[in-house]
């Protein structure tokens, strides 16, 4: 799951998306409840490269992601 928030602000004139922040959240499915974390850091730290969305605005906006791991319940 991930959750986005942003800014608009006025740019000369004119109101601009300036910054959007994700949040994904991963349930951990395992059933000790754990998840590989290095695969999970990986995944965090290249999927922008594939991600269309980011490549259409990546220095236009800046954008920013963090991940939050949590047990399955």
């Amino acid at each position: 799951m991930a959750s986005v928030e942003g800014d608009i602000e006025e740019v000369e004139g004119v109101l601009r998306i300036t910054v959007i922040r994700l949040h994904f959240q991963l349930a951990a499915n395992a059933a000790d409840g754990t998840v590989d974390r290095d695969v999970v850091d990986r995944a965090l730290e290249t999927y922008a490269q594939k991600c269309p969305a980011y490549q259409s605005v990546k220095g236009c906006i800046e954008c920013s992601w963090d991940l939050e791991i949590t047990a399955a319940g």
